[in-house]
C-alpha cells in the first residue's frame, strides 16, 4: 500500500523503497526516512518489490538480502539497470552476499541490527547517482559523528574502575603533539568496549577529527585487504579507481580495531608495520602514506592463547598490549542493569515518539535476576523490543520474553524448573515457534519478537536447521 507524502509539493523530495519483510523495522525505517523528507515506499517480497519499483520509480533502494520469495540479488540488477541506487541491508552470516552485490553495482552495504540514525546517514550520502561514493567515505562520514552524546551509563564498583582507567589514558591523550598509546580493550561480546573506544576517542584532544570503526569479524574475506589499506587504479580486476583504506581515513583520529582476534595471520604482519612505522600502503603503490590516527583495539577472545596455538601473532600480541582494559560482564555490574534498562527504555520511546512505560515490580525483578549471557547488547535488544510491542503502559515479565522465564511454561508439569537449563529451554522455545510458522524462519522470528538475523544466530547456536 501507498505511503503518502506529509510534505509539501514543491519540496523535492527524494524517493526511497524499502524491500524488507521484516515488517517493524521497515516501519521505524519509513517513519525515520519520511521525518527528513523523504516519500518512502515498502514492500515486503521479491513479486511486490518488482511491482512497486516499476510504479514509484525511486531513486534508492534498500535492499534486504533475504526475502521470503527469494534472495535480494534477483532483484538489484534489474534495478541498476534502471537507474535506483541500491543499497543492500544483509545479517552478519550473509556478508558474502554483501560482496556479491557490490560487484552487481550496489553503491553500500549495511550489516544488521542497523541503527537508524547511520542508516540515515548512508541514505544521505547516496542520494544522488552522481554523487556516489564508495562505502569507505561513509565509514568516515559516520564514524565522525560516532561519538556523539556517547555515554557511560552505571556507577557500580566495576563502572567506577572503568571511569578512572578512561580518566588517566585521556590524561595521555591531551597532548596534542604526541601520538597516544595504544589501548586493548578485552571483555566478553556485548559488553560495551565499542562505547569505551568512543568515550576515549570523545575525550582525547582530537576529538573533533574522524572516529573509525572497523569490525575485524565482518570485513569480506574478499575485500578485507582492500578495505583496510586502499588501493590504487588497476591494483586488481575492478579497481576502477584509487581508494583509500580504512586505516587511511582514519587521518588525525582514531582508528578502533573491534575483534582484532579475528584478523587474518596473513593481514597481522601488515598491521603490525603499521602500528611500529605509523606508514600504510595501499594496493598496487609504492608510496607509504603517514598515519597519525591513535590506535584502540578490541577482543572478546584470549589473545595470549590465541599466540600460544598460533593463531595470532606474538609480535602484535605485545605491540597492542601496551595499556589494556578491562570491561566487566553485565552480572558482575549490580544495579546498573536497571539504570540501564530506563536509558533504553527512554531512548526508544523518544526515538519512536511512545507514551512513557513503566517497568512492573516483577519486570525489574526479571531483570535483574536474569543472567544476561549477552550482556548490554542483549539487554539493549529486549528492552527496545519489550519498550515497542507492550500494549500497556507498564512493561511485564511476559514483554520481556526471557528463557528463564519462559521455561515453566515448555517444561512438563512433572519436571522442574531447575532440571532444565537455560539453553535447554531457549532451544525448546525456538522449536516451539518454527513448528508454528512451519519452518518459516522470518515467520518465527516476528513470532518470537527478535530479528531473523537474532533468529538465525540461535539456531546455529543450538544445532537447529530447517
Amino acid at each position: 500500500m501507498a505511503i503518502e507524502s506529509k510534505f509539501r509539493p514543491h519540496q523535492i523530495v527524494k524517493k526511497v523503497l524499502v524491500v524488507e519483510d521484516e515488517v517493524l523495522f521497515a516501519r521505524a525505517v519509513v517513519k525515520r526516512l519520511q521525518k527528513d523528507g523523504y516519500e518512502c515506499e515498502h514492500a515486503e517480497t521479491i513479486a511486490d518489490g518488482r511491482l512497486i519499483h516499476k510504479q514509484f520509480q525511486p531513486d534508492l533502494v534498500l535492499l534486504d538480502m533475504r526475502l521470503p520469495d527469494g534472495n535480494g540479488l534477483d532483484l538489484l540488477a534489474e534495478f541498476v539497470s534502471k537507474g535506483a541506487a541500491t543499497i543492500v541491508m544483509t545479517a552478519f552470516g550473509d556478508v558474502s552476499d554483501a560482496v556479491n552485490a557490490m560487484k552487481l553495482g550496489a553503491v553500500d552495504y549495511l550489516k544488521k541490527p542497523i541503527d537508524l540514525e547511520e542508516l540515515l546517514l548512508v541514505v544521505k550520502k547516496n542520494e544522488r547517482a552522481s554523487e556516489l561514493q564508495t562505502s569507505l567515505d561513509y565509514s568516515r562520514q559516520r564514524n565522525t559523528h560516532a561519538t556523539d552524546g556517547v555515554q557511560l551509563i552505571g556507577d557500580s564498583t566495576a563502572m567506577q574502575s572503568v571511569r578512572q582507567q578512561i580518566g588517566r589514558i585521556s590524561q595521555l591523550s591531551a597532548i596534542t603533539d604526541v601520538v597516544p598509546p595504544t589501548v586493548l580493550i578485552i571483555g566478553e561480546t556485548g559488553t560495551g568496549k565499542d562505547v569505551v573506544a568512543r568515550f576515549l576517542h570523545a575525550e582525547c584532544a582530537n576529538s573533533d577529527k574522524p572516529f573509525v570503526h572497523v569490525d575485524c569479524a565482518s570485513l569480506p574475506s574478499e575485500l578485507i585487504e582492500s578495505e583496510l589499506f586502499g588501493h590504487e587504479k588497476g591494483a586488481y580486476t575492478n579497481a576502477v579507481g584509487a581508494r583509500p583504506g580504512l586505516i587511511e581515513s582514519a587521518e588525525d583520529g582514531t582508528l578502533f580495531l573491534d575483534e582484532i582476534g579475528e584478523l587474518p595471520l596473513t593481514l597481522q604482519a601488515k598491521l603490525l608495520n603499521v602500528l611500529e612505522r605509523r606508514q600504510v600502503r595501499r594496493l598496487g603503490s609504492t608510496k607509504e602514506r603517514s598515519v597519525p590516527a591513535r590506535i584502540i583495539a578490541a577482543t572478546n577472545r584470549d589473545l595470549h592463547d590465541m599466540v600460544n596455538e598460533g593463531r595470532f601473532r606474538s609480535d602484535l600480541y605485545y605491540r597492542l598490549n601496551v595499556i589494556t582494559m578491562f570491561m566487566p560482564p553485565l552480572r558482575d555490574r549490580g544495579d546498573d542493569i536497571i539504570q540501564l534498562s530506563n536509558y533504553f527504555k527512554s531512548l526508544t520511546e523518544k526515538r519512536y515518539g511512545l507514551k512513557k512505560r513503566v517497568f512492573s515490580a516483577n519486570a525489574l525483578q526479571a531483570i535483574q535476576t536474569y543472567t544476561w549471557p549477552g550482556n548490554v547488547r542483549e539487554l539493549r535488544h529486549q528492552i527496545s523490543r519489550a519498550v515497542l510491542l507492550s500494549a500497556e503502559e507498564q512493561i511485564m515479565v511476559s514483554d520481556l520474553v526471557l528463557p528463564n522465564h519462559q521455561q515453566k511454561h515448555m517444561v512438563a508439569s512433572d519436571t522442574s524448573e531447575t532440571q532444565m537449563t537455560l539453553d535447554d529451554a531457549e532451544k525448546a522455545i525456538l522449536l516451539s515457534a518454527l513448528e508454528q510458522a512451519r519452518n518459516n524462519v522470518s515467520q518465527a522470528a516476528r513470532q518470537l519478537g527478535i530479528t531473523r538475523m537474532t533468529m538465525r544466530y540461535r539456531m546455529d547456536k543450538h544445532g537447529i536447521s530447517v
